[in-house]
């Protein structure tokens, strides 16, 4: 399918209340939808784009008149489909003061696959993410860069819990971001060892960034007896939300070398 048609996010539950059971599917489409295609977009009717579920799934569509829309497939054969990821990536992250919300779109783009908010000993209090404005992100930016999978914004979490055992995808799968430490191996380093694919696929990765004071030493003391594995992302200091896309970066990066 070429890539100029622009997405369009829509949930698996209303494409398939709209299908009702039959094959072509006709899609009312919402304001917002009818305003995001017609006036951001600048479609018209008889214009086409492209239908996405945020479950692996994409139909090409034509616009019609009075917000309406037409997907050129049937449901059960979709034009394109992917399977989940073979190894979910994972940010968990004590959120920044402000500007969660662009962490959140950046990490999405860069193709994390679920971000855990965690509350560290040293967390400020964050701007929430709202289950409205965060789900608006996160859809925006699944249309922008093309995802056919939707990440999950998982629940806000104490930073004791989730270092308080061992890392979710087992052992070896998870790391600890931190600083001020010579002999800490760089996060690149600690991916590159995983080889081609880490043992006991499916599980996941991830990797946790502390707040802007930095993890105390019983939080780091309390991964490494868990499994979790200190590493570093450079010499210099970063800001966590700067520390979150430097790791999706670099996971995402691992993935895509890696992986089929």
């Amino acid at each position: 399918m070429a890539r100029e048609l622009r997405r369009l996010l829509i949930a698996p539950e209303r494409l398939a209340a709209a299908a009702a059971g039959s094959g072509a599917l006709a899609l009312s489409l919402e304001r917002a939808e009818g305003h995001y295609l017609g006036r951001v977009l600048r479609l018209r009717p008889g214009d086409r784009f492209a239908v996405v579920d945020g479950a692996g799934r994409l139909w090409s569509a034509v616009l019609q008149a009075n917000d309406r829309a037409h997907l050129e497939q049937p449901l059960a054969a979709p034009l394109q489909m992917e399977p989940p990821p073979a190894v979910p990536l994972e940010l968990a992250v004590a959120l920044p003061r402000r500007d969660a919300d662009v962490l959140l779109r950046m990490v999405c783009e860069l193709g994390i696959d679920r971000l855990i908010p965690l509350q560290a000993e040293r967390s400020v209090d964050p701007e929430p993410l709202t289950p409205g404005r965060s789900g608006t992100i996160l859809r925006e930016a699944l249309e922008q860069c093309e995802r056919l999978w939707q990440p999950v914004l998982a629940p806000s979490l104490p930073a004791q819990e989730l270092l308080g055992g061992p890392p979710p995808g087992g052992p070896g799968r998870g790391w600890l971001c931190t600083t001020r430490q010579s002999s800490t191996p760089l996060l690149a380093e600690a991916l590159a060892a995983l080889g081609s694919t880490p043992d006991g696929l499916p599980g996941a990765l991830t990797v946790a960034i502390g707040p802007e004071g930095g993890w105390t030493s019983q939080e780091e003391d309390l991964a490494r007896e868990h499994g979790w594995q200190a590493v570093s992302l450079g010499d210099t200091i970063l800001r966590c939300s700067t520390a979150a896309v430097a790791a999706a970066a670099l996971l995402s990066h691992w993935r895509a070398q890696r992986l089929p």
